[in-house]
């Protein structure tokens, strides 16, 4: 999926560990694009995601998204 969105596998393994908790917007657009769902869901599922927690909660959450969306592609 990494190398499908333009990105290294090992930035796409920080996103999902909390490592790079706040990917750059392009790197958002490419994995929504490679998942097959909008930014809108994406945000969706952001808004709606932990508010507070530590950065690995956070990141586990994300990483659940990321799977959950690309079991539906």
């Amino acid at each position: 999926m990494a190398l499908e969105a333009g990105i290294s596998p090992e930035t796409l393994r920080k996103i999902e560990t909390g490592r790079l908790p706040t990917p750059a917007f392009g790197t958002v657009v490419q994995l929504s694009e490679v998942l097959g769902i909008s930014l809108a869901e994406l945000a969706d599922v952001w808004r709606t995601g932990p508010a507070h927690g530590s950065a690995r909660e956070k990141a586990a959450f994300a990483a659940d998204a990321v799977e959950a969306a690309s079991q539906h592609r």
